[in-house]
């Protein structure tokens, strides 16, 4: 009980120096506000695809608009990076929610309008999600910039909470809306969303302009490439190939779930909304427990996250009753909601200070689209088989991952000598199993996708 306590002690002061934090005072109430609005379009963007798309095609295009809003990242994080990398961490939040806020500005005004067409609504999103992972990594960089190492989790914690509970009210908003006033007005207050968080770090990177000034005559650090970073640095691949893997297996259930509700179930936005609802509450829980699990050995909760998402998404595939899904979906969110803090802390750690936007832009650009490349196959799976049967394929799968991942370790350490009997070589032990997590994950993504 005392323990429990101090650790409540520990995550509240924790969370105070955050809050009177001269940066994070400008960009986390903005950022909570950003999070509200894609709380939102969970249920709009889907649900508009599904209205937009041509009779016996609803599937494919609720896949390809979903995808569209994370597969162009990495082209951002490529062809972008001699630009982007230039820019503060403020400077990079603050780029990615303009043109999510002009993008998505543009698709409510024409689906409001009536003109808009499922071509121009997948390029729109597409453009929406180019600057995306420097957008993710920058207010991230900026976390680790102002923040000593034993705040980062908690700070990396209060922006994932932010991003969780954003479902707890979002998709209940969106729900009503979208039926009273239809998607396109939910995405309209999606894109307002993204402006407010933009004019924020705006004013935050002018204020940070006259810092940078007084540095210029600082000499410039090498260009050293987040993708080279990353692979010298066999701990932070592993988790990265185990993460892009467990984000593949995630994508079919965006596309999954609102066509099983709208045609498996014949239900309502509202209670697309309520799943996803159920989801951001137990979420929001996870997130903010992520702080609790510091002390534990991160990549057995890597695996217990991986194998307990599966998991709870068997109700959802094993049955057209609405409440075990609800409870499933809501034990999903609760086990996955420490995943971002934690893995993000491990990059945060592991990387050189002055590379750390480019690693984390790397990292987003890979993870994200990974959801998206898993929404892009489940489209068409959804169309064969339908939304529930794909929702059981992805359960089964993701368990058969998280499983795959712990009998590696299991061999890693083993290889290395770090067994029960042995005395464990902290450096070259980690070294081998990040390796054999990388090469393990690999072949387990080729033979499940």
């Amino acid at each position: 009980m005392k323990r429990s306590r101090d650790g409540a002690r520990t995550w509240l002061g924790s969370v105070g120096r955050l809050a009177r934090h001269p940066a994070l005072r400008w960009i986390l109430p903005a950022q909570l506000v950003s999070a509200l609005g894609d709380g939102m379009s969970m249920v709009a963007v889907a649900w508009l695809a599904v209205q937009l798309a041509p009779d016996g095609q609803a599937g494919v295009w609720t896949g390809l608009a979903v995808a569209a809003y994370a597969l162009p990242a990495p082209l951002g994080a490529a062809l972008l990076a001699r630009l982007m990398r230039r820019l503060r961490a403020a400077q990079l939040v603050a780029a990615d929610a303009s043109v999510r806020a002009v993008t998505l500005g543009t698709v409510a005004v024409l689906a409001v309008t009536g003109l808009l067409h499922p071509v121009a609504y997948v390029a729109l999103l597409a453009v929406s999600s180019l600057l995306h992972a420097w957008g993710s990594a920058g207010v991230y960089t900026l976390v680790a910039e102002v923040l000593p190492e034993d705040d980062q989790v908690t700070g990396n914690a209060l922006l994932s909470t932010f991003a969780q509970s954003a479902f707890v009210v979002g998709p209940a908003l969106a729900g009503g809306l979208t039926a009273l006033a239809g998607p396109g007005w939910v995405i309209g207050v999606d894109a307002a969303s993204f402006a407010v968080l933009a004019v924020a770090a705006w004013v935050l990177a002018a204020r940070h302009a006259s810092t940078a000034a007084t540095a210029a005559g600082v000499p410039e650090t090498p260009a050293t490439g987040g993708w080279r970073v990353i692979l010298d640095r066999p701990r932070l691949l592993g988790l990265l190939a185990v993460t892009c893997a467990f984000f593949f297996l995630y994508g079919p259930v965006e596309v999954a779930l609102p066509v099983h509700v709208a045609h498996g179930l014949h239900g309502s936005p509202g209670l697309l909304g309520l799943y996803w609802t159920a989801f951001g509450i137990g979420a929001t829980v996870g997130s903010l427990g992520a702080v609790l699990l510091r002390r534990h050995t991160p990549w057995r909760v890597v695996v217990a996250i991986v194998v307990g998402w599966g998991a709870a998404l068997l109700p959802l595939g094993l049955t057209d009753a609405v409440a075990p899904g609800l409870v499933g979906f809501a034990a999903g969110g609760l086990i996955y909601g420490p995943f971002t803090a934690i893995s993000t802390a491990l990059f945060q750690r592991g990387t050189p200070p002055h590379v750390l936007s480019r690693v984390l832009a790397a990292r987003a650009a890979l993870t994200a689209p990974a959801t998206g490349l898993g929404t892009l196959v489940g489209g068409p799976v959804v169309t064969a088989i339908g939304g529930r049967p794909t929702l059981l394929i992805s359960a089964l799968l993701t368990i058969a991952l998280g499983l795959s991942v712990a009998a590696v370790l299991r061999l890693s350490r083993r290889a290395a000598g770090t067994g029960p009997a042995a005395a464990p070589t902290p450096g070259r032990a980690a070294t081998q199993e990040g390796r054999l997590v990388a090469a393990g994950a690999a072949t387990a993504s080729q033979q499940l996708s």
